[in-house]
């Protein structure tokens, strides 16, 4: 069943339909909610209150872009959604007890493994994570996720930057 026919059955209340969709996308989606998680229970019941909100939006849904991109952003959301519940976001994280250094060496992951790298990223301090994943991964721009965490552009670029001397100081490690 393509994604339109799969939509409609799901918003008619097809459980079958619903099941298929859940079966579809929750294995990538449980890897999006991991990038923003602590363990993976914690990301596992970001999953589970993600898709509780694609199932209760699925008739919002405009069939413009892809259904795996639409669900993509409710899940980063949701994640965004659980990081400000535990109140731990960037305003929390004192940047002054984090050590970084940046360097000008170039900054390379050819021969590291896509498991070791999410380790890596999984240990960063929350506001570095939400900022790299945002930016790096999901692809957010700097006044984007200033306008998500309510944080200046500056302090979005800031904590990428200090991201990346995190990881580029574990690599080197």
């Amino acid at each position: 069943m393509d994604d339109t026919s799969l939509v409609i059955e799901c918003v008619k209340g097809d459980s079958r339909a619903q099941r298929m969709l859940f079966e579809r996308f929750s294995k990538k989606m449980l890897g999006v909610c991991m990038r923003y998680a602590k363990s993976i229970e914690q990301a596992e019941d970001v999953l589970q209150d993600g898709f509780i909100k694609v199932f209760s939006k699925l008739n919002d849904f405009k069939h413009d872009g892809s259904l795996e991109g639409w669900i993509r952003r409710i899940m980063v959301n949701t994640s965004l959604d659980q990081i400000r519940k535990e109140n731990k976001l960037l305003g929390n994280t004192s940047l002054d007890n984090v050590d970084y250094k940046l360097q000008n060496n170039a900054f390379v992951l050819e021969n590291l493994a896509a498991k070791d790298l999410m380790k890596m990223v999984q240990s960063m301090p929350v506001g570095y994570k939400v900022v790299f994943n945002m930016f790096a991964i999901e692809g957010y721009s700097h006044k984007e996720i200033s306008e998500h965490l309510g944080i200046s552009e500056n302090t979005s670029k800031s904590q990428y930057s200090r991201a990346r001397a995190y990881l580029r100081e574990r690599l080197e490690k």
